[in-house]
């Protein structure tokens, strides 16, 4: 099964709030996540999809789409969202889990393919950001072979989780999917490259950000 984790859009993308006010941070988080469930529902041989949130713009997409909502209430954050939700696929037998965030709006229907083409079982698959600190897909089979805890610099502690485990690791760089959008440094990257047909990049480019804008710490302080 695919899981999704959306916080709260409404109150999206702190680390932008140097460069982006809020109205923005927001249309860019929810641009972002219906390029990716776009993605999706494109994807003919796509598996099971559960949207792990109760953020309103993102369940409403999720029914657009006929996606499955697993509900998260208490909004805790993404390591706790994913921890519950694979609890949630191990209980219904889960062979599998994929989890990509909502803020990869570069992702293309084969690099999910090549994802499941390449996915050993038992083992795990794991793909890095464009910065290679962050994980911006992580296969495991079974479902919870290893815990996920995501962060800044998740890829690092999630490939050694995964090579704990004693279960074939594979690491796959895929261009689409490397570029998710937290920090100024990441918009940055979004918008040197070619131009594209995603919602997130269009919007991006209509901003027409100058270089001096990105002169803001990475980290939005």
């Amino acid at each position: 099964m695919i899981l999704i984790p959306i916080k709260n859009t409404a109150f999206a993308k702190q680390r932008l709030a140097s460069i982006l006010d809020q109205p923005a941070r927001t249309e860019l988080a929810r641009a972002m996540l219906t390029d990716v469930l776009t993605t999706l529902h494109e994807w003919k041989n796509c598996p099971k999809v559960g949207i792990v949130s109760s953020d309103e713009y993102a369940n409403e997409l999720a029914a657009e789409y006929k996606f499955e909502v697993i509900p998260d209430p208490d909004n805790p954050g993404e390591t706790a969202a994913i921890e519950m939700a694979t609890r949630v696929c191990i209980e219904r037998g889960e062979e599998s889990t994929l989890v990509i965030p909502g803020d990869v709006p570069l992702i293309e229907v084969w690099e999910l393919e090549e994802i499941f083409k390449h996915a050993p079982g038992p083992g795990s698959l794991l793909v890095p950001a464009w910065d290679r600190r962050g994980t911006n897909a992580a296969y495991r089979n079974p479902a919870d072979l290893f815990p996920l805890k995501f962060g800044n610099d998740s890829f690092k502690p999630h490939h050694a989780a995964a090579q704990a485990t004693g279960k074939p690791c594979v690491v796959l760089n895929l261009p689409g999917i490397a570029v998710d959008v937290d920090n100024p440094a990441d918009l940055r990257q979004l918008l040197s490259l070619p131009p594209g047909e995603t919602r997130a990049q269009r919007l991006a480019r209509s901003w027409n950000l100058k270089d001096a804008v990105f002169a803001w710490r990475a980290d939005g302080i």
